[in-house]
């Protein structure tokens, strides 16, 4: 009885779309992909594909990611299923979205070029194919959420770092600008950041102190810092 209930039931396929950010030349940036197959072959789209019978929506997302980039352990944090029924016009598909964080200069150059990839500015994007654009909306705000009480940077940043450079991540990833001073008083006040003894003099002849985050058995702290940035 159970299974002819089972075999009654309408087939839906299940794919899942990453929203791929990484951080370069101050602007939070967007992978993308020339999509392979029709509908909307050859245009632009999130990183994606179908859930294999024998994985996890997770699993298929980790699998897509190290496809694409060449790059295993990264964040991944689920956004939220779309499922309209007109969403893709190739037929009935549910997807699961989720995005990543990953460091740029880590990515395998010769599979990004291999998929077809490349980086955009999330300020200055090609017109996204399906619903992918509401993907990209979702994601983002999951990430200012994250943003509003973590400490972003540790996926997205070098291990050693300036405030300067910690602060223009937060612009790019807020779209506004922050108060240097408020800024660097809030984020020293969390005990997260451990300053070294280089300095980066690129900037000016008496440098800014580089930082790097604590190891979390180091000291006890609390991420909980940018709410009120």
């Amino acid at each position: 009885m159970v299974q002819n209930i089972y075999n009654q039931s309408c087939t839906h396929l299940l794919a899942v779309d990453c929203i791929i950010f990484g951080y370069l030349q101050d602007e939070l940036k967007l992978l993308l992909f020339k999509r392979r197959i029709e509908p909307a072959k050859g245009q632009w789209s999130l990183v994606g594909g179908w859930v294999q019978d024998n994985e996890s929506v997770e699993d298929a997302a980790y699998r897509v990611l190290y496809g694409i980039t060449g790059l295993k352990d990264l964040f991944l944090e689920q956004v939220q299923v779309f499922s309209e029924p007109d969403r893709d016009p190739g037929g009935r598909v549910l997807s699961v979205a989720f995005y990543a964080l990953i460091r740029i200069d880590k990515q395998d150059e010769e599979l990004i070029k291999k998929n077809s990839s490349s980086w955009f500015a999330i300020s200055k994007l090609p017109k996204l194919i399906f619903d992918h654009d509401k993907m990209l909306e979702k994601a983002l705000e999951k990430l200012r959420k994250k943003a509003s009480i973590e400490l972003i940077g540790r996926q997205l940043l070098p291990e050693e770092f300036t405030i300067l450079q910690l602060r223009k991540l937060y612009s790019a990833i807020f779209q506004r600008e922050f108060d240097p001073g408020n800024f660097r008083k809030k984020i020293m006040s969390t005990g997260i950041l451990k300053r070294l003894d280089t300095k980066d003099k690129s900037m000016s002849k008496k440098g800014a102190y580089y930082y790097t985050y604590k190891d979390r058995s180091e000291d006890l702290f609390t991420d909980h810092i940018v709410r009120y940035l």
